[in-house]
């Protein structure tokens, strides 16, 4: 579709969480076709988690996001999808990638909920892509288990906070989930989700250095539990690493479930997002140094810091593979 001015940040170009929408989107169609292509319980393929996104180029209003999308790999209860992202000016025909991303979707019964089906199987075109997507089906599936395991960190207000610590970007974003937000089967769509974080992760970096800022990746996003309809969810972010030309912000969402009064609140989905910091012209800037106060802030600066040389580690070697070929 055509990019709107009503799809842009403060920039001028398309807001991240709006290509994140974009990108869910046709992962759950895709998903969804696919669980319901054999005779039996009718479905919707949910959003169990995405793999680490980067956006390798801004798009622009006025081009037009081609979303495409694949399903790689089925276990008995889950579904792969990679969703490639190109963005096309109409004026000129010029075309780039701008997104590459991996989704994992379960199927959930129409009829209940609470019940995962099973995934009808795909046929593999040789047995080291069947062997290669089993393997990245563990990892994930660790790296989940990981997640949800620290997960009981709450963020706190902070009473007249230094510029540049913790307590002075850190944002929170209430919201009442309504049927708009929903699928079929009334629980909150994944991209729906996705776009509030990271409207609350370009406050914090907005906060922090005080320019215009873009989302440059996110790492893997891990629904915990669904979100019902009615319930009201709190998505709050904070900043954990910064480098010279980019910041980590951890973002998480509890939810609420008042209309039902039997559950408490829950951490229902968690990520990392990394953002820059760009001039006026678009061109990068030097990131304000995070100040860290407390122990369990210079223990996440040394985690993310760990996950920042991770990632710059592997482009390097991706680009070096690159040049050798």
């Amino acid at each position: 579709r055509i990019m709107r001015p009503d799809d842009a940040n403060i920039a001028g170009n398309v807001h991240g969480g709006t290509i994140l929408k974009m990108i869910e989107e046709a992962g759950a169609i895709i998903s969804t076709r696919h669980c319901n292509s054999q005779a039996g319980e009718p479905c919707v393929a949910a959003l169990a988690r995405v793999e680490r996104t980067d956006f390798l180029s801004p798009v622009c209003i006025g081009e037009v996001a081609n979303v495409s999308a694949e399903i790689t790999y089925t276990s008995r209860h889950s579904v792969e999808v990679q969703v490639n992202v190109m963005s096309e000016n109409i004026l000129t025909g010029a075309k780039k990638v701008t997104n590459k991303a991996t989704l994992w979707y379960v199927p959930l019964s129409l009829k209940n909920v609470n019940k995962v089906l099973e995934v009808p199987p795909i046929q593999y075109a040789r047995k080291e892509q069947e062997d290669e997507g089993k393997k990245r089906y563990e990892e994930q599936k660790l790296d989940r288990l990981e997640t949800k395991q620290r997960n009981g960190d709450v963020i706190f207000p902070i009473i007249n906070p230094e510029p540049h610590t913790v307590g002075y970007s850190q944002s929170s974003l209430i919201h009442l989930v309504g049927p708009s937000d929903c699928t079929l089967l009334g629980f909150v769509h994944g991209g729906v989700t996705m776009k509030l974080m990271d409207e609350v992760a370009g406050i914090v970096a907005a906060r922090h250095c005080k320019t215009n800022i873009v989302t440059a990746s996110v790492d893997a996003i891990n629904f915990h539990e669904k979100i019902k309809k009615g319930s009201v969810i709190t998505i709050s972010g904070r900043m954990t690493f910064t480098s010279n030309k980019s910041m980590e912000i951890e973002v998480f969402v509890d939810a609420d479930p008042f209309v039902d009064e039997s559950r408490e609140r829950y951490r229902a989905v968690s990520a990392f997002f990394t953002y820059v910091s760009l001039s006026k012209e678009g061109k990068p800037l030097p990131v304000p140094q995070l100040l860290t106060e407390t122990e369990d802030e210079k223990r996440r600066f040394e985690e993310g810091k760990g996950r920042y040389l991770q990632t710059k580690a592997k482009r390097q070697a991706q680009m070096q593979q690159a040049a050798q070929q």
